[in-house]
């Protein structure tokens, strides 16, 4: 009983170990793996020491031992008798001790295992042993990998040339280094991978680019300012240079579109629009993400009727100039009404008129003049003295050409949204409308500056109205007239109305309100650096004239109670404005700004397709017009 007690508190370990090595024992020391043809390790033989009691033993025949001793210490070292290998049976494992008087059984049953999936049937067990190395060589040598072969995508690999021909590429004239800096910005933010350009040379974007910059001349630029490299598709350092070059033409295009071909302020100092001129940054962001980058670049252009109109009449100008043939005309005195001079056939075959019988300055000549210097922007009174003698020697149509680009070029100097409601006073027109939604809703004839202090060209936003407003000499008018005349007549202001204030070094004159107050009943502030406004006037008269240049730079209104009407809202109508004449000096600001306009318009497109000219009364469309022509 006490040999069974024993086998009993060992069964457990006998039977982990037992079935560890139960799957290796059954298959024989002689099977193989299955996938890798390795003969299995033996499995070590197990004894089981019990102490000097009748000591049972339990044999698994197996090359090495492994004993696992169970006597009490100080028990004999060694073993009376050689152990006998266990027989497994199924169902049990018999454990058999050598002496037939001690004999007993130890039943271990066998775990019930799940049915074995048949689709995993023929799969080989699980390893169980410890991992095996693998042969240096497989039995089933793998099958001959294919050659790869890996096309870069163009981006890739133009990147590193683009990287190293940029700088080169973005020498264009005219390009600031601000803008050159921006570009290869942008670049570098894209891995330097191509914009425009794909494996075989443009891409569909960079084709619809490069034909808008070809496309120059229609507005008035210089296509030769735009002109694009040739390259071969096989020549990568071409491509990766053609691709920046593209870029900073786009730049330079949209900055010119935009007014930057010359600077208003380094032609007179009263010319300060403010232009809207963009950056790199902002082009390349969004021609790169449009789907017709090349209507992008072109919307940069003044989206204004009066300059779509005046782009048209350049392109019919340019369809019809080779009609009539250039004649060089001979130098001479003026040739006026009823006049007889040699050149008189001269300029009617210039004019495209028939011959005549007597070489005589008559009224159809005349006529035929006058309208040709009105088209060329000159006075037209229909006498031939020198500007128009050296306009009829110019090439057809080429001085009105010229002088249709340098409009255009005007136009540009405004922003690109005038305003829904908006004031525009055309300084050489004489001239103020109001414009709401693109219909007029008032029109008026102005007095501008004399040459001497002309009115400055800009926009801005007015802000209020002063009804009964005081005036305050401006500087230069103190300086040109007032302080003269103080120091030769103290009384020189006050027999004049005006009040005189000192203020240490500094004297200021007000005129206060009244009938002769320069400013009138009313004046239509926009606060700028010029100092000038609209205003009333009490020298109504002078509207009468056709030439209306008689202010000190402020425009005068001929009827600034209708435009206070309009400006103001419903609240302030023109009668409620007049009942406040004479009490006082009052400011209404309007219900929000409204955007005003002082431009420079000497000729002008209606929607018919005629030009008007009006006298290019500063200059100003001379300096331009000069100015584009250096240029190009």
């Amino acid at each position: 009983m006490r040999l069974r007690r024993l086998a009993e508190s060992v069964s457990a370990a006998v039977l982990g170990l037992a079935l560890g090595v139960a799957t290796a024992l059954a298959q024989g020391p002689g099977n193989e793996a299955a996938t890798l043809g390795l003969p299995l390790p033996e499995a070590p033989a197990l004894r089981i020491l019990a102490g000097d009691v009748g000591p049972p033993q339990l044999d698994i025949p197996a090359p090495p031992e492994l004993v696992l001793d169970l006597r009490p210490a100080g028990s004999a070292p060694e073993l009376a008798a050689p152990l006998e290998a266990a027989e497994i049976v199924t169902g049990a494992i018999s454990v058999t001790p050598r002496p037939a008087d001690q004999e007993f059984e130890l039943d271990v049953p066998l775990p019930e295992m799940p049915p074995v999936d048949p689709a995993l049937a023929a799969k080989p067990a699980p390893k169980t042993q410890p991992q095996l190395a693998r042969p240096a060589e497989p039995l089933i040598a793998p099958p001959a990998l294919p050659e790869v072969v890996v096309a870069l995508p163009p981006g890739l690999e133009l990147s590193g040339r683009i990287a190293e021909r940029a700088e080169e590429a973005l020498s264009v004239p005219r390009l600031a280094q601000r803008e050159r800096a921006d570009i290869l910005a942008a670049y570098a933010a894209n891995e330097n991978h191509p914009f425009w350009i794909d494996g075989k040379g443009w891409s569909a974007a960079g084709r619809l680019l490069a034909a808008q910059l070809g496309r120059a001349g229609q507005d008035g630029l210089r296509p030769a300012d735009y002109a694009l490299p040739a390259f071969e598709a096989s020549d990568k350092d071409r491509l990766a240079e053609a691709d920046v070059r593209l870029s900073a033409l786009a730049v330079l295009y949209a900055r010119d579109a935009r007014g930057g071909r010359i600077d208003p302020r380094r032609l007179s100092k009263l010319l300060t629009p403010e232009l809207d001129l963009p950056s790199a940054t902002e082009v390349l962001s969004e021609l790169a993400g449009a789907g017709d980058p090349g209507a992008v670049l072109a919307a940069y252009n003044p989206p204004h009727e009066g300059y779509r109109r005046l782009k048209a009449k350049l392109a019919d100008l340019r369809a019809d100039k080779e009609e009539i043939p250039a004649v060089r005309m001979p130098a001479g005195p003026p040739l006026r009404l009823g006049m007889r001079d040699e050149r008189v056939p001269l300029v009617r075959a210039r004019l495209g008129l028939g011959a005549s019988e007597e070489p005589i300055f008559d009224r159809s000549t005349a006529i035929a003049l006058a309208e040709f210097q009105k088209q060329a922007g000159l006075r037209a009174d229909g006498v031939l003295g020198s500007q128009t003698l050296a306009a009829l020697g110019s090439p057809p149509a080429a001085g009105l050409e010229n002088d249709i680009v340098a409009q255009m070029e005007r136009w540009r100097w405004l922003p690109a949204d005038l305003g829904a409601s908006h004031v525009v006073v055309n300084v050489p027109e004489f001239k103020m409308r109001m414009l709401r939604d693109g219909k007029l809703l008032h029109e008026s004839r102005v007095i501008v500056g004399k040459p001497g202090s002309a009115t400055p060209i800009f926009s801005h936003k007015m802000e209020y109205v002063v009804v009964n407003p005081s005036w305050y000499v401006p500087p230069s008018i103190l300086k040109k007239e007032f302080l003269p005349g103080l120091a030769a007549d103290p009384d020189y202001a006050a027999k004049r109305g005006y009040v005189v204030t000192r203020r240490g070094k500094s004297i200021s004159v007000r005129q206060p309100p009244g009938e002769r107050n320069a400013l009138g009943w009313i004046k239509f502030m926009f606060p700028n650096d010029h100092a000038v406004y609209l205003h009333d006037t009490p020298n109504r008269r002078l509207f009468a004239s056709n030439r209306r240049a008689f202010s000190h730079g402020c425009v005068r209104v001929e009827n600034p109670f209708a435009l206070a009407d309009l400006v103001l809202g419903p609240e302030w109508t023109s009668e409620r404005l007049k009942r406040l004449i004479g009490s006082g000096e009052r400011t209404i600001r309007l219900p929000q700004p409204l955007p005003i306009h002082l431009v420079y318009d000497t000729l002008v497109v209606d929607g018919a397709g005629r030009i008007s000219t009006f006298d290019d009364l500063y200059g100003v469309h001379r300096l331009v017009r000069n100015a584009l022509e250096q240029r190009s």
